[in-house]
This record gives structure tokens, C-alpha cells and sequence, in this order.
């Protein structure tokens, strides 16, 4: 097959599927999460691609992986609830746990839990407490003042792509650098000057 195809005749079926596994592996670790009563909130590009969808729906990107905020106490409840519904730790490689999809499952399309109060690059502000969060219809998504903090504190290139999707739907806009620190203002005022990138 070359770039210009032959195409596979199942090659809708397999974007698809992609997507609903996604889905399905979010709706599956936060509820079993919810059902041991570990408090846990959506970060990352889930809740990125929560934010935008209540302006737009057609403007959300997908990713592969689900990241998880909860408590450092709480990690042996939380790994305990996701082991019961199919979920296998990997070994630890950073800052996070990678959680596969089963034995087989890839570590692209894994669960990441992070950790409240973690610090994950010196002199930077620490992830906040898994209880701040707010209730959607299926899961607990991080508050937008929050998650933009987070994009700006990691500011890595799909942080920025993030924040250009925000301000891309309107949830951003010229009042929100007067909120953070001034090195956070910085780097908004930056993407809010040129946000198409």
C-alpha cells in the first residue's frame, strides 16, 4: 500500500473503532474508579476535548490515551479498581502509571494515572488535588481554569495546540493571562497573540 493508496475497504470501520475504544476505556476506568470511590478527575486531551465540545463538538480532537488525576494515597485503591475491569500495570517509566488494556494492550493507548502534589519538572507549580473536579454526565472533568493552569505549566507543543483549541471556541480570551503568574500570563498572551500558531 502506498501513501496514495490502495486504501483498505475497512478503513472507516477501523478510524471508528479507534475512536470508540477510546471512548470505551475512559467510560470503563473513571466508572470503575467511581464505583470504589476514589476521587479522580480527567485531565489531559479528554478534558481538553470536554471543554471544546460544549462550544463546539465538530472542533474536538482525539487522542489515544486517557489521563487520570488522583491522590498519592489512593493509588493502591485506584490500581485495584482498574484491575478489575481488565486494566494491567506497566512498569514505571515516569512520573506517571501506565495502565494497558489488558495483556496485550499497548502503552500508546494506555490509562496514565498522575498524582496530586506531584511536581513534574523543577520549579514548576504541582499538579492539584484530584478532588477538584465537576461532574459530567458520564465522568469528573478537571475545571477549565485549572486544566488551561496545567497546559501552561507543561507548555509542551500539544499543550500549546491545546490552548489554541480553547481560545479557538471562545472559552479564552484577552481577560484570562491576569489570572495565573506572570510567566504563565506570558506564555498565554503569547498563544492569545497568535493563535492559529
Amino acid at each position: 500500500m502506498s501513501a496514495d493508496g490502495p486504501w483498505p475497504g475497512d478503513i472507516w470501520e477501523r478510524m471508528i473503532g479507534a475512536v470508540k475504544a477510546v471512548r470505551e476505556r475512559l467510560i470503563r476506568s473513571t466508572a470503575a474508579l467511581e464505583r470504589n470511590a476514589v476521587p479522580y478527575t480527567v485531565i489531559g486531551a479528554h478534558a481538553v476535548a470536554y471543554w471544546v465540545a460544549l462550544r463546539d463538538r465538530g472542533a474536538t480532537r482525539n487522542t489515544p490515551n486517557v489521563d487520570l488525576l488522583v491522590r498519592p494515597h489512593d493509588f493502591e485503591r485506584a490500581r485495584a479498581a482498574l484491575e478489575d475491569v481488565g486494566f494491567v500495570s506497566a512498569p514505571r517509566t515516569g512520573p506517571q502509571v501506565d495502565f494497558l488494556d489488558g495483556p496485550a494492550g499497548r502503552i500508546r493507548d494506555a490509562v496514565r494515572l498522575w498524582f496530586s502534589g506531584d511536581v513534574l519538572r523543577p520549579t514548576t507549580e504541582a499538579l492539584p488535588d484530584a478532588a477538584l473536579a465537576i461532574s459530567a454526565e458520564e465522568y469528573r472533568v478537571v475545571p477549565l481554569d485549572a486544566l488551561v493552569r496545567m497546559k501552561l505549566i507543561a507548555f509542551r507543543t500539544i499543550d500549546r495546540v491545546h490552548l489554541q483549541d480553547l481560545i479557538g471556541v471562545g472559552l479564552i480570551d484577552g481577560t484570562w493571562p491576569e489570572k495565573f503568574p506572570e510567566v504563565l500570563a506570558e506564555r498565554l498572551r503569547q498563544i492569545l497573540a497568535n493563535p492559529d500558531g
